[in-house]
């Protein structure tokens, strides 16, 4: 038995199509324009027109003003990625921060830092590239990152001893700004620093100076030259006074760390009546940890900090502290880059003034 199909059109019933289910086909991807494309519209050769591209001298007046207008009638995009892998120019710098994700959004000086290098590069028309470094694996997939070729040039922030990425960093002669100056770091790379000793002995003499005896430190990063350089300072300027046993360190520059470490102090320590927090968020911590024990600023213990970010701004009292200018060191630091880039400047080094702000908290 043969069975005739009737095609569904035949008796009134419309085809099925995916526009009469929802469903759009998209549409054709427009193909981007090329040279060809340009030199073609133009009449003039290839040659021409990537001559004309890579702002050489020797492209005629009358051809200039083809090319020109082929490139408006074909809308003609250069593809700046290509041309920069060609001519072995990303325009682009590196920020490193050697800091835990959760200290990178907690910590206003790296914030600021980075809006100054950012400032810096921009207006050079260079790109930052943001690199975070939190762990072994990070600084493995830095490495590979930095070694493919896709910065020119970094900023290296928080840099701690022993840093492999130091080690990279100089392997592949990458033009380099330290903010701050780890021992181990690379020769041929330029600084940006502050006296951070200095700074903490001044703040340290002002605390000892309101009568404080029993003056404790909370120290934190001694793995790199900034938190190393505030607790020789802080020993120096207490001189005999200085007690060993009143020093609590702390791996970071934390609120947490702070406040942990001034509940330890307090508890080793009842009689402690001055504090100096190697950083403001380490003193904002230590604040909380002094008045959950019962213990009133600066009426009981005067506390000081360093940095003058916002922390020191949120607590209660104002905090007395350190200001060290993090924007222009990040800004100082992408410029030294530069100079690196633009005009294959030495290695150099450049120190920040930094002041003591006293507000209410001592």
């Amino acid at each position: 038995m043969n069975v005739h199909r009737v095609p569904p059109d035949a008796l009134g019933v419309k085809r099925r199509s995916r526009y009469s289910e929802g469903v759009q086909t998209p549409r054709p991807r427009k193909k981007r324009a090329t040279v060809h494309d340009v030199a073609t519209h133009s009449g003039v050769s290839r040659g021409t027109v990537s001559r004309y591209m890579n702002g050489e001298r020797y492209v005629s007046a009358t051809a200039r003003e083809a090319i020109e207008a082929a490139i408006r009638e074909v809308g003609y995009v250069p593809n700046t990625a290509a041309r920069n892998l060609v001519m072995q120019r990303s325009q682009s710098v590196g920020l490193i921060v050697h800091e835990p994700g959760s200290l990178f959004v907690e910590d206003p000086n790296i914030g600021e830092i980075l809006l100054g290098a950012n400032a810096t590069l921009s207006a050079a028309d260079h790109q930052m590239a943001v690199l975070v470094v939190d762990s072994d694996r990070d600084t493995d997939r830095v490495a590979r990152y930095l070694s493919g070729g896709f910065v020119e040039g970094v900023v290296i922030v928080s840099a701690r001893s022993q840093d492999p990425i130091s080690d990279v960093i100089d392997r592949l002669e990458l033009p380099a700004a330290y903010v701050g100056h780890p021992p181990d770091a690379p020769e041929s790379a330029s600084f940006v620093v502050i006296d951070n000793r200095s700074a903490a002995h001044a703040i340290t003499r002002r605390l000892a100076d309101t009568g404080r005896r029993r003056i404790g430190m909370i120290a934190a990063a001694l793995d790199r030259d900034s938190g190393a350089d505030r607790l020789a300072g802080f020993r120096e300027a207490l001189g005999d006074a200085f007690d060993p046993d009143l020093v609590e360190r702390i791996p970071l520059y934390s609120y947490l760390s702070g406040r942990e470490a001034a509940a330890t102090l307090i508890e080793r320590a009842p009689d402690l009546d001055g504090l100096f927090a190697a950083s403001d968020a380490v003193a904002a911590g230590a604040m909380e940890a002094l008045r959950a024990a019962g213990r009133r600023v600066p009426e009981d213990v005067g506390v000081v900090g360093f940095d003058d970010s916002a922390w020191a701004r949120r607590t209660v009292p104002a905090l007395s502290t350190v200001r060290q200018p993090a924007r222009e060191l990040g800004a100082a630091a992408a410029k030294l880059v530069l100079d690196k880039l633009i005009g294959d400047a030495a290695p150099s080094q450049l120190q920040l003034d930094c002041t003591v702000v006293w507000r209410d908290s001592a």
